[in-house]
């Protein structure tokens, strides 16, 4: 197995289709891309932040969106771009949560919040696309 390379950076961007299959490329892509930096313990939160990133951003926008891993000063940053410059929903608070917690859907930024050390979202064009990206950081060290 590779040695984890916590202080390299890198970056991979994955435009996917507007599908709900998508969420499952992109889940394999993070384990893929995590276990080949030997980063193996980071993956199953990251598929998690990638899961609920990519398929908020399939359900509740249109247009094209990305998948984008990046590693950079012992964070790993797992992110999904879409074409709606909206902000995201903020999440449910705790006791909105536990409602939830029976419903498959309107849990996925609580999921991120939770999950991730740091998460947030910002205004971002890509190719002549407004747009916006949300992001959820795991520390790598």
């Amino acid at each position: 197995m590779p040695e984890p390379e916590e202080n390299a950076s890198w970056e991979y961007v994955l435009h996917i289709p507007h599908d709900l299959r998508a969420v499952t490329v992109c889940r394999r892509t993070v384990r893929l891309v995590l276990t080949m930096h030997g980063l193996i313990r980071l993956t199953d939160t990251a598929e998690l932040l990638a899961t609920e990133l990519v398929s908020n951003a399939v359900r509740h926008t249109k247009g094209p969106v990305a998948l984008r891993l990046r590693m950079r000063d012992g964070f790993l940053r797992v992110g999904a771009w879409d074409a709606d410059p909206e902000p995201p929903e903020p999440p449910p608070s705790a006791g909105e949560l536990t409602q939830l917690t029976q419903l498959e859907e309107g849990r996925g930024l609580a999921l991120v919040s939770t999950c991730a050390d740091l998460w947030g979202w910002q205004p971002l064009s890509r190719d002549g696309r407004r747009g916006k990206y949300v992001w959820g950081d795991l520390v790598a060290a």
